[in-house]
């Protein structure tokens, strides 16, 4: 059975105008890519939590403090990633400051083979981009979720 995930991609309106808000992995793996590196905030859950309820504890453990959501969730669907991960994503309208960014981390050995131990934020940068900004930059099998949330902006 492939891991599944749930997130958020969390919208605002600009001068009328579609946001979406993206968060950059962090640790060196990813430190020097963009284009197709981002993503909406998700993470992994089992089949003994819902998958909204791990949708909504990602966004927390990502973003620090979550936004309050000023919409009723709209369910998304899924997605299949590259490596057959299953991402099932929600939208909500929020405003989230980036600068306040507090993401958990994770500790990797690093350099590999060092015998060090490091530790990284699993999210470094959170951005808002305009769709189209934004689906230069998210992973592409999720630039999907950013095309169903403006079928049903619109």
């Amino acid at each position: 059975m492939p891991a599944t995930s749930a997130g958020l991609l969390l919208y605002r309106r600009r001068d009328g105008q579609p946001e979406v808000l993206l968060v950059h992995p962090g640790g060196p793996f990813w430190a020097r890519k963009d284009a197709g590196a981002w993503s909406i905030p998700k993470g992994e859950h089992g089949p003994e939590e819902a998958a909204y309820a791990a949708a909504l504890r990602e966004l927390e453990e990502e973003l620090g403090t979550p936004p309050a959501l000023q919409s009723e969730p709209l369910d998304l669907g899924e997605v299949k990633q590259r490596g057959g991960k299953i991402v099932h994503a929600w939208a909500a309208e929020a405003d989230f400051d980036p600068d306040t960014l507090q993401s958990n981390t994770f500790e990797m050995e690093w350099p590999p083979r060092s015998g060090r131990r490091q530790e990284f934020p699993e999210v470094d940068r959170a951005q808002w981009f305009s769709p189209e900004e934004a689906l230069n930059r998210i992973n592409p099998a999720q630039a999907e979720l950013v095309h169903r949330l403006l079928g049903r902006l619109r």
